[in-house]
């Protein structure tokens, strides 16, 4: 057995590694840590298992992924419905590249910043969902426009529009644009019917934008619990929409789409009138999406697999009922998660680096350094606080993403 003493002086200050037996087998490998970004800079991941990772960090499991983005894109093929899915879940051009390869149209962003990634990452038929309302944000809206002709993004406002007109004029650029319609969120969306019927011919007829279609995101469909509830909620909040179309369609205006949706109405959407989804949590999930019940089961929505999570360490065990994790609140720690394969175990904040796993029964068989995976609640948060997902394939690292459009000027 490899001593402690020894142990640390293969280089591997500071890490715990878990129960002994997976220390000793770690160690044996001779995993070369003072190597190890060198070693993720040119793809070199022999020896590299979940047991040499820092904590916490983000794991994703590929072949649960494939799954996922697998399942949603043949479940988009059966409806049928466009699939443009949102990024601000996964933050990867590297996910992103791996849904378009499997049929998605493009992708939906929320920034401007997350727009200007993927296309720059050569990604076509990109959505930004917000309106340019700022300056900053028209003029970058405008040039993203002009450097990619796929490019669009929404209005929801007649001032916002003449803005756009006159930026584009500018720059002699022809800017695609769909109306942002009302569909039960209340943070964007103009009212349905003659407000947004007005809205669309405005930009249709003006020189320097082409009418897209109309987005309509329902967001308080995505999360209601049950599956027939959650199917009213979403015609609910569609049936205006889906006036607003017929309106303009009798109009004489072109409808080429109509953009919405989410992975919790995926599988009901094509009946309510959209014509493509923006789904984004389905290739991950998050422990608060699992709870929202599927089809076939009102309680766990089973559709999707948890693919990813947080890899962290048990620090230090003194208190009964309770052992401390270096996974807190700068890494988005939640009392929603939900720790794999020991649902027994409670999450807890403790602070900006602690966290606290609680039972009442079961749990004393937790020692320090021990490993354990957590399900994050909230995949747009929680990815936001990470640099890049560690690829697995059972315990072997097999590859590594970067998380791109995220924090600071990267978001903006």
């Amino acid at each position: 057995m490899t001593s402690r003493r020894q142990f640390i002086a293969a280089g591997a200050t500071g890490l715990a590694l878990g129960a002994a037996a997976r220390v000793a087998r770690a160690d044996a490998k001779g995993f070369p840590y003072a190597e190890f970004e060198q070693r993720i800079a040119r793809k070199d991941f022999r020896g590299m298992t979940k047991d040499v990772l820092p904590t916490p960090s983000m794991v994703v499991d590929i072949d649960l992924f494939e799954k996922n983005v697998r399942t949603m894109a043949a479940s988009a093929k059966a409806s049928p419905i466009l699939l443009r899915p949102h990024v601000k879940v996964h933050k990867s051009v590297d996910v992103a590249k791996r849904q378009v390869a499997l049929g998605a149209i493009g992708v939906t962003t929320a920034t401007i910043a997350e727009s200007e990634l993927m296309s720059n990452a050569g990604i076509k038929g990109v959505l930004w969902t917000k309106q340019p309302a700022s300056m900053n944000n028209l003029l970058r809206a405008v040039a993203l426009s002009k450097r990619d002709p796929t490019f669009m993004f929404v209005i929801d406002d007649p001032r916002v529009a003449d803005q756009v007109e006159e930026a584009a004029g500018a720059a002699k650029v022809k800017c695609r644009v769909a109306v942002a319609v009302y569909a039960g969120l209340t943070r964007q969306g103009i009212a349905n019917g003659k407000p947004a019927l007005e809205l669309a011919q405005r930009i249709h007829s003006s020189k320097n934008m082409a009418l897209e279609g109309f987005m309509a995101y329902s967001g308080g469909a995505s999360h209601t619990k049950g599956f027939a509830a959650r199917r009213k909620k979403s015609a609910d909040d569609l049936s205006g929409v889906q006036e607003t179309v017929a309106l303009a369609k009798k109009a004489g205006l072109p409808v080429g789409i109509v953009s919405g949706g989410s992975t919790g109405t995926y599988n009901m959407d094509h009946e309510l009138g959209l014509t493509e989804l923006e789904c984004g949590s389905y290739v991950f999930m998050d422990s608060i999406y699992r709870r929202i019940g599927g089809k076939s089961d009102d309680t766990v929505y089973t559709d999707f697999e948890n693919a990813m999570s947080v890899l962290v360490t048990v620090d230090s065990k003194h208190h009964a009922g309770q052992v401390t994790i270096d996974y807190g609140n700068k890494a988005m720690i939640q009392t929603t998660d939900q720790v794999k394969g020991m649902s027994w175990l409670q999450v807890d904040r403790q602070g900006a680096e602690y966290g606290i796993l609680r039972w009442k029964d079961g749990g004393g068989e937790l020692k320090v350094g021990d490993r354990l995976e957590i399900y994050c609640s909230n995949l747009d948060m929680s990815t936001n606080c990470y640099d890049r997902y560690y690829v697995a394939k059972g315990d072997q690292i097999v590859d590594v993403w970067p998380i791109m459009g995220r924090s600071g000027a990267a978001q903006r």
